[in-house]
């Protein structure tokens, strides 16, 4: 496995994504397809059509990802190749449970979906492993005995856990896995670089393998969107200054001073790995949203701001599409969440402008599954990272606000 494919879903996303240029983006960059359709008019969000859509892709995720072997987990891919594994990775498992969370935030549909995340909260414990390398409880990345052999902790995968949790707290008031969410930041500080002799001494390692000593946008950013949700929770400043290193280190040594976006990671050398995936756009607009609630100074909520306006310029409105659909669930969820202060529809505008995309040019008609391979396979990360585009855009604008 390399780094790559880990990073992208731990298949072949370079062939996928059609090279480089595609990935990184810029105006003017490949679309979804060459006759992507216009933005279809918006019906309010919480209109049928993303109410419908959001299910059905859902249902295709049951019907042919679904082990139905007890475990409650997935496939990594559908077809099934020769030599795959019996389940998918941590990763790809919590977007499909992200995806449950975003359906029961749906007014019409959200009380029958509950169920479904109470059985993803569950299935996710199948990750849960005892220690990793820093001493630390935490989730690996492939399930642990009796499903599988386990697997190497990375922090990023544990972080969207923790940020799961956290909606559920803020969308049901459950604060029975909070505690979780506690553990994950405690894992993520101990995966920061405290060997002054490292260039750009700091930040969170992206995972505990050795094959990988990288120091990530997505290591540092999501963890501190995670202690920053905490701490509004009980005000332990302990979590608020670790949210801050992470921060300001972050800010420090991955922002590109052209444009004001982020590269992907820094190596050990202290060179930057250039890349700017939407991800790492969207998840620093969310913790410049929660700086600024915590704090009151309008500074952070101007920055959500540039960074939105400047990501959104940078891709363009094909370019975006480029990105893995997974990615951008992420840009659109903390696009929304920057909508909950500013107010306005144009960050909703333009979810549902990619969601329209998307539905048009990437489903087929008869299986319901997405696709972006040349090869007609479809990642399951990439039907639950639909599924969330598609229940994001039947969201109340009265949820955004427990988004994250």
């Amino acid at each position: 496995m390399t780094e790559e494919q880990r990073r992208l879903g731990r298949r072949g996303f370079c062939g996928l994504m059609g090279g480089a240029a595609a990935v990184v983006g810029g105006v003017g960059g490949v679309g979804l397809g060459a006759g992507s359709a216009a933005a279809a008019p918006s019906d309010g969000g919480t209109g049928s059509r993303w109410v419908r859509r959001a299910e059905a892709t859902w249902e295709a995720l049951q019907r042919w990802f679904a082990t139905h072997d007890g475990s409650d987990l997935y496939r990594e891919q559908y077809p099934v190749a020769a030599g795959d594994n019996a389940y998918s990775y941590e990763w790809p498992f919590s977007q499909a449970h992200a995806a449950a969370l975003d359906l029961t935030g749906i007014p019409a549909v959200g009380r029958r979906y509950r169920a479904e995340l109470d059985r993803h909260d569950r299935a996710q414990q199948h990750y849960w492993s005892a220690k990793g390398s820093t001493g630390l409880p935490g989730f690996a990345s492939y399930p642990t005995a009796p499903w599988g052999g386990g697997g190497d902790f990375f922090y990023d995968d544990n972080e969207w856990v923790g940020l799961i949790d956290l909606q559920r707290y803020l969308r049901f008031g459950d604060r029975s896995v909070v505690a979780q969410a506690e553990q994950i930041f405690d894992l993520v500080v101990s995966g920061w670089d405290d060997d002054a002799s490292h260039a750009a001494p700091g930040g969170v390692f992206w995972t505990q393998a050795s094959w990988s000593q990288d120091r990530n946008t997505v290591s540092n950013m999501p963890g501190a969107l995670v202690g920053l949700s905490l701490y509004q929770l009980d005000r332990n400043r302990r979590r608020f200054d670790w949210s801050m290193r992470m921060y300001d280190w972050t800010n420090q040594h991955l922002v590109d001073p052209k444009d004001g976006l982020y590269w992907d990671h820094l190596g050990l050398d202290g060179k930057p790995e250039k890349t700017k995936w939407s991800y790492n756009q969207g998840v620093p607009v969310g913790v410049n949203v929660l700086l600024h609630r915590i704090t009151g100074r309008r500074h952070y909520l101007d920055e959500a701001v540039r960074i939105a306006d400047a990501a959104t310029s940078f891709y363009g409105t094909d370019a975006l599409d480029g990105q893995p659909v997974f990615f951008n669930s992420i840009w659109f969820r903390n696009l929304l969440l920057l909508q909950s202060v500013t107010g306005g529809s144009e960050r909703r505008r333009q979810l549902e402008s990619y969601a329209e995309r998307l539905w048009t040019d990437k489903r087929d008609p008869d299986t319901g599954l997405f696709h972006f391979a040349d090869d007609g396979s479809t990642q399951m990360i990439e039907q639950a990272g639909a599924t969330q585009v598609f229940a994001l855009a039947a969201l109340p604008p009265s949820a955004y606000r427990t988004l994250l």
